[in-house]
């Protein structure tokens, strides 16, 4: 498993709601929301910040160092 997979699977747990209600809360697929929790890879970022969204939370780019070019 990845880390937001991790991540995304204790909140919901947390919040004592199932897969089926975070993808209904959320407004993203069923298929996703079990696809992200297995660690599967997903380029939908903006299905996860749908997602994440529900808890306060949000995925965003964070430069690691400056690209000198």
């Amino acid at each position: 498993m990845n880390q937001l997979s991790v991540v995304i699977k204790k909140l919901r747990k947390e919040a004592g709601i199932s897969q089926k209600e975070l993808a209904e809360y959320s407004g993203v697929g069923l298929a996703l929301v079990r696809k992200i929790e297995q660690g599967g890879s997903t380029m939908q970022v903006d299905k996860v910040n749908q997602i994440l969204s529900l808890f306060n939370y949000t995925l965003e780019a964070v430069p690691v160092k400056e690209l000198s070019l």
